[in-house]
């Protein structure tokens, strides 16, 4: 690739970034590190009817958590700057006022009720309304007005908006490299609004001002942008500007397959849909996130990369590094790709294999008050047992209470398969095995009492089963001489004669 690589991650602060916008920062992010480009985070609050305060700060912390930091951006190295469209309000009057002296925008007048009643006239025939080449010069706008009676408007101070105008009987042929070639007819395109009556330019003005400012060389975006194609490559063309490479990512689609994932689908399936925990400033409605519950952030990016983009081989396990490598446009699909909850459960069961074992001993001792005195070295040899059978972090009580406190009570259907008659005399022998002065080893515990059992020729069932009951509470959890080694001997035939003492 000849050209210096720049591409840009857009999001409005109206809310928590959801998965998608996540999907779609990881995507600009692989593309721009495989490519060695600069990867640009632009906060586009044009709209400030729907700012929602700590938006922006929750974009910034999600990227950091998902370890895709921003090149640039608000308050870092901002050689573009500033970063936030509210900011740059002063630069795109003069653009659109420069569409305007070129012929390719006017002045349109018209009020919000004068347009509502074309609506409705419009919808009693069945027909929809679209301003446009073929009513534009019927409705009030600098085009069906002479000069002089615009300027009197102008000079009044009545409110305008500054529209697009869009060209008649021409066909556009626009690429996409995901998509490839497009057709698209521009009669059936309307006037879009560039700059609103409040002073503040729309999205289309906005973006295309930006992206061409902040030199962007590949827009990589969501499917929801494609119809505002046209616009932008004609927008391009009025400026006289090169335009940057388009890319339109598929959706993330239900886990059932069918329609947009939304918040609702997380809500009703019992999954997040958002990075981090969300409290909304206004109705304090909190919104779970995948790092509060305990997802790990290389478990995330990994599944994302794979909503959209296959590397085409059998490969599925990715860090960073290689997903870096491996990525490439081409391998993105042009069809939806369907959210799997147990999917990322999977690759998060997978990367807590590869985790620290001191590492998430500290996080599940900080997260059980039953564990504030238990010595972190302990829980690690603990955690290390059991973490193949763990998801979460959350997982690790259930699967090593008994490794910190004495079971209270014995599972039913447990006992009634492990307590026989016999039970308590072979307790008994492997009490006075234990109080044998042997080498207090998980392979001289293994070898001192399977061979007793062997070679008084007992079923394994009758001892082991009532021995791990006696530890666990259950018929569940690692070996079971680890368990004896972990917890000692004390420990060990404390439990014992407790379980003896009820049969």
């Amino acid at each position: 690739m000849t050209k210096n690589v720049r591409v840009r991650f857009a999001p409005s602060p109206t809310g928590p970034l959801h998965i998608g916008g996540v999907r779609t920062a990881l995507f600009n992010y692989l593309f721009a590190k495989k490519h060695n480009g600069t990867f640009i985070l632009r906060i586009e609050d044009t709209d400030q009817n729907r700012y929602v305060e700590g938006a922006q700060k929750y974009i910034i912390d999600a990227l950091n958590w998902c370890n895709m930091p921003f090149d640039e951006g608000p308050n870092t190295n901002e050689k573009f700057g500033p970063y936030r469209q509210s900011e740059r309000k002063p630069l795109y009057k003069a653009y659109a006022e420069e569409l305007i002296a070129s012929g390719n925008a006017y002045y349109a007048f018209d009020t919000s009720d004068e347009l509502d009643f074309h609506r409705k006239d419009h919808e009693a025939n069945k027909k929809t309304f679209i301003y446009n080449w073929h009513n534009r010069l019927k409705l009030s706008n600098s085009l069906s007005l002479t000069a002089e009676e615009t300027q009197a408007k102008l000079d009044a101070g009545e409110d305008y908006v500054i529209r697009f105008k869009s060209p008649q009987d021409e066909t556009l042929h626009l690429k996409d490299l995901i998509r490839g070639d497009i057709k698209i007819d521009t009669n059936v395109l309307d006037d879009k609004v560039l700059f609103k009556s409040d002073g503040m330019p729309t999205y289309h003005l906005a973006n295309i001002v930006d992206d061409h400012l902040m030199e962007i060389s590949h827009v990589i975006r969501g499917e929801e942008w494609l119809p505002s194609l046209a616009l932008h490559y004609q927008l391009y063309q009025a400026f006289g500007w090169n335009a940057p490479e388009f890319a339109h990512l598929p959706l993330i689609l239900k886990p059932t397959g069918k329609g947009k994932l939304s918040k609702r689908d997380g809500d009703k399936l019992g999954f997040p849909v958002f990075p981090l925990l969300w409290e909304d400033p206004k109705t304090n409605e909190v919104s779970r996130g995948y790092k509060e519950d305990g997802y790990f952030a290389d478990a995330m990016v990994n599944f994302l990369a794979f909503l959209g983009w296959n590397p085409g081989t059998e490969q599925e396990i990715f860090n960073m590094e290689e997903l870096i490598a491996a990525f490439d446009l081409k391998k993105v699909n042009k069809s939806g790709a369907r959210f799997d909850p147990d999917k990322i459960k999977w690759f998060n069961h997978h990367y807590m294999q590869e985790q620290n074992n001191d590492e998430l001993a500290d996080i599940f001792k900080n997260s059980r008050p039953e564990l504030a005195d238990i010595d972190t070295s302990y829980i690690a040899m603990a955690v290390n047992l059991i973490k193949e059978r763990a998801t979460f972090v959350s997982d690790f009580w259930d699967l090593t209470s008994f490794f910190f406190v004495t079971p209270t009570e014995y599972d039913a259907k447990a006992s009634k398969k492990a307590l026989k008659e016999g039970t308590a005399d072979l307790m008994n022998e492997v009490i006075s095995l234990l109080n044998a002065n042997m080498d207090f080893t998980v392979e001289t515990l293994q070898t001192e009492i399977k061979g007793w059992i062997t070679s008084n020729e007992i079923s394994f069932g009758k001892v082991m089963m009532p021995l791990r009951l006696a530890l666990v509470g259950a018929l569940q959890g690692p070996d079971v001489f680890d368990i004896i080694y972990m917890i000692g001997k004390d420990e060990t035939v404390k439990r014992i004669e407790k379980i003896i003492a009820i049969l």
